[in-house]
């Protein structure tokens, strides 16, 4: 796969296709992959891809530094294309403004400090996934591994379902004790795709909408109203809770929302360009 990955990067550079292409290159370590942004055809022997390409890329399609180096082709696997789906509903960017190059994934492993097993390392969407195989691409590299995996049934929402069975004050206790340890250092809004505003609602004082502090009112205001702000956009890319430095399970709540939306409008973030949100 990545001979094919490297030889199509080759290509579309040197034919000027595109002016950038955002891939995976080697990290500090064999378990680390770090984006890498490629604009000459000798550099594609940078790109990687392994089971530790983490990382949802398109996040970087809709930053301006990222735009100045021209068309971009991003390597993507089926979760992060679905991100790239909501960027064209909501305007941000345009379906033939970007080459999807869309890479098979089997699973994506992140490295734990002290791993049982290999499946302690596994990355929890990765679990429930349903789109090994993107759905939209321009350039599709294939998996030999897919064919022999057994996926089952899928329990996306069963952390959703165990909350549920508790206790309205359960629940309350459960989300102040979860929330209490945010920090509010943004990471979550930094790594998301889909939170491209030029300025958040957190930055701004006149009036002051969420209280900056970290503390408990300020911490509940501002992650409630980020999983309403991503009600029927969230593609449960996962990127939010793994880069929380808390552990915060920031994913249980989108999960939430996206059953609710799924339910009461027959909707799914990230499956078909050309539907709108139900919320917007």
């Amino acid at each position: 796969m990545i001979e094919e990955l490297r030889n199509k990067a080759r290509e579309l550079l040197e034919k000027k296709e595109v002016g950038v292409i955002i891939g995976y290159g080697q990290g500090a370590s064999a378990q680390r992959t770090t984006p890498v942004f490629i604009t000459k055809p000798e550099e594609v022997e940078q790109l990687v891809w392994n089971e530790f390409c983490l990382n949802n890329l398109s996040v970087y399609l809709t930053r301006e530094e990222v735009k100045e180096l021209g068309k971009p082709a991003l390597v993507a696997k089926g979760c992060d294309v679905k991100s790239v789906l909501g960027l064209v509903q909501e305007n941000q960017i345009k379906r033939d403004g970007v080459v999807i190059i869309g890479m098979e994934c089997a699973q994506v492993l992140q490295l734990t400090s002290a791993p049982v097993d290999k499946s302690d390392e596994v990355i929890e969407k990765c679990k429930t996934c349903e789109v090994h195989t993107p759905k939209l691409y321009d350039v599709l590299i294939k998996n030999p591994q897919l064919s022999t995996m057994d996926h089952g049934p899928s329990t996306a929402y069963v952390p959703v379902e165990e909350l549920e069975g508790k206790s309205a004050e359960e629940r309350w206790q459960y989300w102040q004790s979860v929330l209490k340890r945010c920090i509010k250092c943004y990471a979550c809004r930094q790594v998301c795709p889909l939170c491209y505003c030029k300025r958040c609602i957190v930055e701004k004082s006149q009036p002051q909408w969420i209280d900056p502090r970290s503390e408990e009112r300020g911490n509940f205001a501002w992650n409630v109203i980020r999983s309403f702000h991503l009600a029927g956009r969230c593609i449960g890319c996962g990127e939010c809770a793994r880069v929380c430095p808390m552990g915060i399970p920031l994913g249980l709540v989108n999960k939430k929302m996206a059953r609710e939306i799924a339910e009461k409008f027959g909707y799914r973030a990230g499956e078909d360009s050309e539907l709108s949100p139900p919320l917007s």
